[in-house]
């Protein structure tokens, strides 16, 4: 598993240990079964943004905090330069690059995401996490599935949708997407 991904399994276990929380007690925040948590903790799975986010608002910590390992400290305004934002690679097929991760207190998570094609007949992984989500197409074809609908997305569209529903994304086309992603 990726490194980034074992330092991020890191904290969200020290996070728990610090608070005196139970695994029990953020799977059911999470709406994951504790086994599916505790194999996130360990380092072993991928973690999705959507169990970060639940951790971070249940634990009153900056997702930036459990993703960078860094807290935010400016509250004025946070300025971002192209191609410099925090970035992560959570695996081979997701690369996210924050674009207001020192910004204190933030109401949204934007940030750009790649996605890397995979075989058509790999399955999607789908995820939910509290709140909402804003996707903005910058290049490719994006599939998304939201709640079992398939929509495909291409450079200039967008959509806003509740993402507590079940949703997935894959590039199109054997080529990378990149896309804007904002997490409210």
């Amino acid at each position: 598993m990726n490194e980034q991904i074992r330092e991020i399994a890191k904290r969200l276990y020290g996070l728990r240990d610090a608070l005196g929380i139970t695994p029990a007690e953020l799977a059911q925040v999470c709406n994951i079964s504790e086994k599916d948590y505790l194999n996130y903790e360990s380092g072993h799975s991928d973690i999705p943004i959507g169990v970060l986010q639940a951790v971070s608002r249940h634990c009153n910590v900056e997702l930036t905090a459990l993703l960078f390992g860094e807290e935010p400290t400016v509250s004025g305004f946070f300025l971002t330069r192209a191609g410099l934002g925090t970035a992560m690679e959570r695996s081979k097929a997701y690369r996210y690059q924050s674009l207001a991760a020192g910004f204190s207190r933030r109401k949204a998570d934007p940030f750009i995401v790649t996605v890397e094609p995979k075989p058509e007949n790999s399955p999607m992984h789908l995820n939910t996490h509290e709140g909402q989500e804003f996707n903005y197409v910058i290049d490719g074809t994006l599939l998304l599935s939201i709640d079992g609908k398939e929509l495909v997305l291409n450079q200039g569209d967008s959509i806003y949708f509740d993402s507590s529903k079940r949703h997935g994304m894959k590039a199109l086309h054997d080529k990378p997407v990149r896309f804007l992603a904002v997490i409210l």
